[in-house]
């Protein structure tokens, strides 16, 4: 009897197989010191997906490279970063402090001064986007300019 090819794709075992290839494509290891496996970022309910959704949106991608060298202040941020509304801005900086990516420190001053830095888990990230950013930025103009 010969298999359809619709049976093998609704087959249980040939989901299995797809899971298992994915999950070995980014089968990183648990972060050292952990108990935890590696996390499976293509499974539904896997608490990567929260972490991707804030690192890979436009404005988190792009505070993240912005403080990948200094830290800046709430102004500087928002200069630096055209297009992006205070909200957006207040919102995402929130966001990456809460995933311990960016730090806010408050000097109690009149004016309140605060500054926004990577913490080392932020520089960490930041290593990696960096190049994804500049990628963007040299293909940018081919990719949008083919359409």
């Amino acid at each position: 009897m010969t298999a359809t090819l619709s049976n093998l794709v609704a087959s249980p075992t040939a989901h299995g197989a797809v899971r298992d290839r994915l999950s070995r494509l980014v089968g990183d290891p648990a972060p050292a010191g952990s108990e935890a496996p590696a996390a499976n970022v293509f499974a539904a309910g896997c608490a990567s997906r929260v972490v991707l959704d804030h690192v890979t949106s436009k404005w988190g991608v792009l505070v993240i490279v912005a403080l990948s060298e200094t830290s800046l202040r709430w102004g500087e941020l928002r200069r630096g970063i055209e297009g992006i509304s205070e909200k957006m801005l207040a919102q995402t900086l929130r966001t990456l402090e809460a995933d311990g990516l960016v730090h806010r420190d408050a000097q109690p001053t009149i004016p309140p001064r605060v500054d926004y830095s990577l913490t080392a888990r932020g520089h960490e990230l930041a290593v990696h986007l960096l190049p994804l950013v500049r990628w963007v930025g040299a293909n940018a103009g081919d990719i949008v300019g083919g359409r």
